[in-house]
């Protein structure tokens, strides 16, 4: 191993970075190898063209003698682009993207072939749906699942295949994927937001829900981290000392990008552009070797797509310019973790941001709607946003001094927080014309059109307001927002609803004019959810303290943090807005439990057998040439030679008591997986692997990692964080 690392070294540093000249404007490329509405004018009929638009911008159906003409023209285009194959392209429940590849390709009668593909092979395919996650809903004899086209993501051609956007389903209807119930809340806040925008503004027939997510990545050479198992297989660093310099220095976070990096964005840029993802900001991250890219905001779903997409185009670039990606969010101990920002916010179809105050009062009065309806769906639904973001890789990252912490707050800054304040001073019961007039000019009316930079961030928050959206800073990086996306949309749905339903109350039952009827509710609103606002420091003691008063949860692990996703508030939320059913919701979490044990015992398996067959190997052989190195000294010095050979000897006795506490260490860890392997039940499972294995991580590291202080360098067997964090 100790050679596998050295040439692995030397191959990284006499290799050329791949170069890349861009010769075309990023706005020629852009969406090249989309069927965007310019390659549908030019492929299909005006029928099939209006028909394809509607259902992309309205949800219409599609009629199937259409649906013949859009496969053909789609076909006709993708050819044009160097597909041969096409293929259902959809996100099951793993976290990643699937696809099976089809040729456009069929026999004729005459022994001869043809280009083929229908409009039932654009609509409608059946992948094995008992082989993916699902949550018991199919068994294995049971294998029937459908995947069913999706108008309102465009298709596109990547390498060459035609990829269809689409929803997973089980052959009885249950959502397999993360699309269908995104979809559905989509739907739900779509008709829960406009109905209350109607308040302020008749015309508005659709409210659309916008993400802007910011994706942080490490960049390793392939070379370095195929030395490492516990890369390869874990996707983070099991073992590892931190080196002498990290990020202490401050001196990564937007530095110059190094030229073999910048060579490597620019080529994922070029085909982020042809793909239609426009990514716009790219920076050094904060640790070493850690970078961030960041898109232009787009409707939800296309969004999740894209940053699906995203992963994919990554990982096969970063192949070309002999990098590994790596998404985990805490690959590095000792250095910052990658998180997944979602800026979430919601527009109407006429263009304005609902969260973006205006020139007027009125406009004021509705931003205020929507920015105070968030904050209470946010706290009535703290727990179950903390269970979107659990995994047992974010679990490394929530609360550790760089992300979020695990309690659920929201930041809305100094400005906002006076406004808030003077709002809950209104009297009950309707308003004077003076009292009106006083709060729309002093209050309401001099709320600035422009809150982007009107109080400092707040990093140390989940849920900060950032001027015109929400930004959920605690989602993982290797996540898929849709998960945390549907739960979000489907809170401020059911907020919307609730709050329709009080303010319409106040109008009929107490002749209260529309503006007294929503201060009034707005006002309770303020009240009741003043708890989760929080403007200080989210790593300290004092607001954990501070969190346990106010009655906020504070899960620290997945296996505590999942259990709201099952509870019957959130099963009601999610039926009542037909979401997701009982039994989608209750698989949901069985998958997430069981992964959460799976990744806790292959870490497990991958911990024992470096430290076992590789950390103790190497000790024992240097510990080998110290006593040779002793015995040659007693054969000088005699009966002195302990005064001399005392170092080596101290070096012997410690690394013996490194060995023996690994070995002891490992055993145990065994001992406890059994036991949980053997539990049935995958709840107690996974809080057996958090509680009783997981824990003997830290311990069995700790002492590997004090002998690579102590083992000869040229013959420890792993790759060193020096040299995956700052070998260029």
């Amino acid at each position: 191993m100790a050679t596998l690392r050295f040439d692995a070294l030397k191959e990284t540093l006499r290799r050329s970075p791949v170069k890349i000249q861009e010769t075309e404007r990023r706005s020629d490329l852009f969406g090249e190898n989309v069927f965007n509405q310019k390659a549908m004018r030019q492929y299909l009929t005006k029928d099939s063209f209006e028909s394809l638009k509607n259902a992309i911008e309205k949800g219409d159906s599609i009629d199937r003698s259409l649906a013949e003409n859009i496969s053909a023209g789609m076909k006709e285009w993708a050819i044009s682009k160097g597909a041969t194959h096409y293929t259902h392209w959809f996100q099951p429940l793993t976290g990643s993207t699937a696809e099976k590849h089809d040729a456009f390709f069929e026999t004729v009668e005459d022994g001869g072939a043809m280009e083929k593909f229908n409009g039932s092979q654009l609509i409608q395919q059946e992948p094995d749906a008992s082989s993916l996650p699902n949550g018991g809903i199919r068994n294995t004899f049971e294998a029937r699942g459908y995947t069913a086209w999706d108008p309102s993501s465009p298709a596109f051609v990547w390498g060459p295949t035609l990829c269809i956007p689409t929803v997973f389903v089980s052959y009885t209807g249950e959502a397999l994927d993360y699309k269908t119930p995104l979809l559905r809340s989509v739907s739900a806040l779509d008709k829960a937001a406009t109905d209350v925008v109607k308040y302020f503004d008749k015309k508005v027939n659709k409210v659309i829900t916008t993400l802007g997510w910011e994706q942080e990545y490490f960049l390793v050479d392939s070379a370095l981290a195929s030395t490492r198992p516990d890369l390869m297989m874990s996707g983070r660093t099991l073992l590892g000392h931190s080196p002498a310099k990290g990020q202490q220095l401050d001196d990564h976070y937007f530095g110059s990008i190094p030229s073999r990096v910048l060579n490597y964005m620019r080529d994922l840029e070029r085909e982020c552009m042809l793909l239609g993802i426009p990514v716009k900001t790219r920076h050094n991250e904060v640790a070493p070797n850690q970078f961030e890219l960041a898109p232009i905001f787009e409707e939800v779903n296309l969004a999740v797509d894209h940053n699906s997409l995203l992963m994919d185009v990554m990982d096969k670039v970063a192949e070309r310019h002999h990098f590994r990606v790596l998404f985990h969010e805490k690959p590095f101990q000792g250095v910052n973790g990658s998180g997944k920002h979602n800026n979430w916010s919601l527009a109407t179809d006429s263009g304005s941001n609902l969260l973006s105050p205006g020139k007027t009062p009125m406009k004021n009065l509705r931003f205020l709607t929507f920015f105070i309806n968030t904050i209470k769906a946010f706290y009535e639904n703290e727990e179950l946003i903390r269970a979107t973001i659990a995994s047992a890789s974010n679990d490394h990252r929530l609360g550790a001094n760089e992300a979020p912490p695990a309690v659920m707050s929201v930041f809305i800054g100094s400005q906002l927080t006076k406004v808030l304040d003077e709002l809950e001073k209104i009297t009950d019961g309707k308003l004077s014309p003076e009292e009106k007039t006083d709060l729309k000019l002093n209050v309401v009316g001099k709320i600035p059109e422009i809150l982007l930079d009107n109080t400092d961030r707040n990093r140390t928050s989940p849920f900060a307001f950032t001027g015109n959206k929400f930004e959920l800073r605690a989602v993982g990086s290797t996540a898929n927002c849709a998960d945390p996306m549907t739960v979000l949309n489907a809170i401020v749905a059911k907020q919307l609803k609730e709050f329709k339903i009080e303010v319409d109350g106040l109008i009929a039952n107490k002749k209260m004019k529309k503006d007294d009827a929503i201060f009034n509710v707005l006002r309770e609103y303020i009240k009741s959810s003043k708890k989760i606002r929080f403007e200080g420091d989210g790593y300290g003691m004092a607001w954990e303290k501070e969190a346990e008063k106010r009655g906020l949860s504070n899960y620290g692990t997945t296996p505590e943090a999942l259990k709201p996703k099952i509870s019957k508030k959130a099963i009601k939320l999610f039926g009542d807005l037909e979401i997701m059913n009982d039994t989608e919701i209750k698989a949901r979490y069985e998958i997430e439990i069981d992964e959460y044990s799976k990744h806790i015992q292959i870490e497990g398996r991958v911990l024992g057998d470096i430290a076992r067959n590789h950390i103790i190997p190497t000790a024992i052989k240097y510990q080998n040439v110290l006593i040779k190195n002793v015995k040659g000294l007693k054969e000088i010095y005699g009966s002195e030679f302990k005064d001399q050979a005392k170092e080596q000897m101290n070096i012997i006795e410690s690394i013996s008591v490194h060995i023996e506490m690994i070995n002891k260490g490992v055993e145990e860890m065994i001992e406890e997986r059994k036991k949980a392997n053997a539990i049935e039940d995958p709840t107690q499972k996974a809080f057996a692997y958090c509680e009783k294995v997981k824990p003997f991580f830290d311990d069995i590291r700790y002492h590997c990692d004090k002998l690579e202080l102590l083992v000869d360098d040229e013959i420890w067997p792993l790759t060193k964080y020096r040299e995956l964090l700052f070998t260029k």
